[in-house]
């Protein structure tokens, strides 16, 4: 049975492409049923819009609350009864409500090596402290910013001439690599969570620059 996802996204939308493409190479069983932004202009609207999937954009302004914004947001996203909810470069941070509606099925990308560097600016953090390595990180969504529980991470060299722009691009070229990836694996049911620790059935651990290993990507 095809995985039904819905994806939050703020700005221009590369990941969100990046797990269109799988979907439609057929390396992903999945559809998304629906696109929401908390931006007008961001990227990802339009991309949903070019391959005919449903785009939202609901805008903070007309909530009082950022707790009243994400109740009224997680009730549309219930209506598509996903099985998934994916968070894209979607910039807001989530309300506990929020959270608790999706447990378990929230996923997000992270570009550092989670537990370091969390928060915006996670590759200007990396260079700043004189960080050897950075990387990306897919990872299970709890009540802690970007401190989920670890799904999947890539390792990125810094070197002495990187700027924050350069290291973002490196980074984001695994991004698109380990979020399909992560997606497929939720898709076909090996993800398996025990507390902090996740267990990828059948996956190999152990090697660089990704661990686990890519298997599609």
């Amino acid at each position: 049975m095809s995985c039904n996802i819905v994806v939050l996204a703020s700005g221009r939308g590369s990941n969100l492409k990046a797990i269109i493409d799988a979907i439609n190479k057929g390396k992903i069983d999945a559809k998304i049923s629906l696109v929401i932004s908390d931006k007008k202009s961001s990227g990802a609207l339009e991309i949903a819009k070019q391959n005919n999937i449903q785009a939202k954009f609901f805008d903070p302004a007309f909530f009082e609350t950022r707790r009243g914004y994400d109740i009224y947001i997680a009730e549309r996203i219930k209506k598509e009864n996903p099985d998934l909810v994916v968070l894209a470069g979607y910039m807001r941070i989530l309300s506990d409500e929020f959270i608790d509606a999706f447990e378990g099925k929230l996923l997000n990308i992270h570009p550092s090596l989670i537990p370091s560097f969390q928060g915006l600016k996670a590759q200007k953090q990396a260079i700043e402290f004189g960080a050897k390595f950075s990387g990306a990180t897919v990872h299970f969504v709890n009540k802690e910013l970007d401190n989920g529980p670890v799904i999947i991470q890539a390792v990125v060299p810094i070197t002495l001439e990187d700027t924050p722009e350069t290291l973002s691009e490196k980074i984001l070229k695994w991004e698109h690599r380990i979020y399909p990836q992560a997606i497929k694996w939720f898709c076909e049911g090996r993800i398996k969570l025990e507390g902090r620790k996740v267990i990828v059935e059948n996956a190999k651990y152990g090697e660089l620059p990704v661990n686990p290993a890519l298997e599609d990507f």
